[in-house]
């Protein structure tokens, strides 16, 4: 009060600078709860991503106009194909995580997980209250699907249950999935191509799709951690010969 008056502070001014800092961690703790309820993987952000290791091949500015929001505001799916190691988990958590910041709900799961879970709904009778939980997030992001292939052994209902949860949510919700098949090896990957053209058309059916080629992270990182020798074994250019036996010009280093 004494600094309002001091500096003829108005009314909205005088309310801004009481509740400023109130308002600001309610946001914040509306964020971490947004975030934990949406049980990302990882600790994955846009910010952290090696944007440089495959720079051909991923478009900064797109990834970063989808994190925006505004696909998920207008109600369109994201479908992103690439093969393993690329780095699709981390951007679409990074852009997961972005969207939270943004006030959306977003909710991830395995295509594995997500079935496993509807299945044990489907056994006691939970399934219908369910399939209205997933279809109640602005954005579900179905990760990993055609990463292992359904086990319609031990799930027969494993494709009809995915479709149960893509038109729990269509139109008007958005979906993302993210996968290592292309369009044309759904049908096999789920196994009834009739199930599979539907549940293609309501996917894609004015998605925006993205297409992730270039080299594995996963395997750049094995082989830098293969190239590092033990720390107890000094780097074949530091070892020295035998006193007994001199090196052959021809004479491999030893195996790391």
């Amino acid at each position: 009060m004494a600094r309002a008056e001091a500096e003829g502070l108005s009314h909205l001014e005088f309310l801004r600078a009481l509740i400023s800092d109130q308002a600001a961690a309610r946001r914040q703790r509306s964020i971490e709860r947004r975030i934990k309820d949406a049980e990302f993987p990882g600790l994955g952000t846009l910010d952290a991503f090696n944007w440089q290791f495959n720079a051909g091949s991923i478009d900064r500015a797109r990834i970063e106009d989808l994190a925006t929001g505004e696909f998920v505001r207008r109600g369109e799916n994201l479908v992103m194909v690439g093969q393993s190691g690329v780095g699709k988990t981390r951007l679409i958590e990074g852009i997961g995580r972005r969207l939270c910041v943004h006030g959306y709900r977003v909710c991830y799961r395995t295509s594995a997980k997500l079935v496993r879970d509807l299945a044990k709904r489907r056994v006691d009778d939970s399934l219908p209250k369910w399939l209205r939980y997933y279809g109640r997030f602005d954005l579900l992001i179905i990760d990993e699907f055609g990463f292992d292939r359904l086990e319609r052994s031990d799930i027969p209902q494993a494709s009809s249950l995915l479709y149960k949860v893509i038109e729990a949510r269509y139109p008007g919700r958005s979906t993302a999935l993210v996968t290592n098949i292309d369009f044309e090896a759904w049908s096999d990957y789920l196994g009834d191509p009739p199930l599979a053209m539907a549940f293609l058309d309501r996917v894609v059916d004015g998605a925006i799709a993205m297409k992730i080629e270039g080299r594995s992270y996963r395997a750049h990182r094995a082989r830098g951690l293969d190239q590092k020798p033990p720390a107890d074994q000094k780097p074949p250019a530091e070892q020295e010969p035998s006193a007994h036996q001199e090196p052959s010009a021809d004479q491999k280093p030893p195996a790391e």
